[in-house]
């Protein structure tokens, strides 16, 4: 009898030893998954702006975080030269705060800068990392980008006009009762004068919360917003989506894909890596954002 009790402990100590070690596989596979192994993931935007034979495709590329996937960045470099994109984004984060160099970021521009025009807009990361290194937009334009903070171009590409900003800061500061303050004057006068035109509005801001909290997105006139920052919620739980979103706080509305917020239409890329040493992208692919900009059909 005491033989029976001691061998069903043993089996059940081996199962559970057993589960433990295939769990622990497969948090550290998944891990690794969310690190390195590239997805290519499609969206559409539809504009009344355009006609029915205009559009581009545009690769949007946010939060590699000093990150290299592939040697030198080389499986990046490949899939999004891939895509055959018309114009390539990078939407911020790309070194991190602390990085020593921006080596990394500018090599990636370097290899890229050949398959389609490369803009770039700064992120949270970006603007801690010149705080000891003032040099980096230079740097980044040498490589090849075309920096845009509080700026806009027109540009034209296949016959479609279209008005290219970049800006971080908040459309709308927020107050301590989260209601919708003025912005402040330097983004007020760049977007004033970045709405005034019938050319179509792309803006890109690494943060998606610059256009969703206060009354930002019914009151500038923005067709499309292109950002990143969220990591797509960073740990991604089934049935559930992201995990958190910043100050969008737990389980966020705006976390990743297409979006209608007011009169702007919201695209938020998951990106492609994490300062990992504060908390790894977990069930969350690296992604190569391709938003087929295309004309209403008649």
């Amino acid at each position: 009898m005491h033989t029976k009790k001691r061998n069903d402990k043993s089996k059940k100590i081996i199962f559970i030893c057993v589960a433990v070690i295939l769990l622990t596989i497969g948090v550290v596979a998944n891990i690794w998954a969310s690190l390195n192994y590239l997805t290519v993931n499609h969206f559409t935007y539809v504009s009344d702006k355009l006609s029915s034979d205009q559009g581009i495709r545009v690769v949007v590329l946010a939060d590699l975080h000093d990150h290299e996937i592939g040697t030198d960045n080389q499986k990046l470099v490949e899939k999004v030269r891939a895509q055959e994109p018309e114009l390539i984004l990078m939407i911020g984060d790309f070194v991190n705060d602390t990085s020593e160099d921006a080596f990394v970021v500018c090599e990636l521009i370097e290899e890229i800068k050949d398959i389609a025009p490369v803009y770039f807009a700064l992120g949270n990361h970006e603007l801690g990392y010149m705080k000891q290194h003032p040099e980096l937009v230079a740097e980044l334009e040498a490589a090849g980008a075309e920096v845009l903070d509080k700026e806009y171009v027109d540009i034209e590409i296949n016959g479609t006009k279209i008005r290219l900003g970049g800006m971080y800061d908040y459309a709308f500061g927020l107050n301590g009762k989260d209601e919708a303050a003025a912005a402040p004057e330097d983004v007020k006068r760049f977007l004033e004068e970045y709405q005034d035109t019938d050319r179509l509005k792309l803006m890109m801001t690494h943060l998606p919360d610059s256009f969703i909290f206060g009354d930002a997105a019914s009151y500038w006139d923005v067709d499309f917003v292109l950002s990143g920052h969220l990591h797509g919620g960073q740990v991604v739980v089934p049935f559930f989506g992201g995990l958190y979103g910043g100050d969008q706080g737990w389980f966020p509305e705006y976390v990743h894909g297409m979006y209608e917020k007011e009169n702007i239409q919201l695209f938020v890329t998951s990106g492609l890596g994490s300062n990992w040493k504060a908390l790894p992208r977990f069930n969350n692919l690296p992604e190569i954002a391709v938003v087929e900009i295309q004309g209403a059909k008649d």
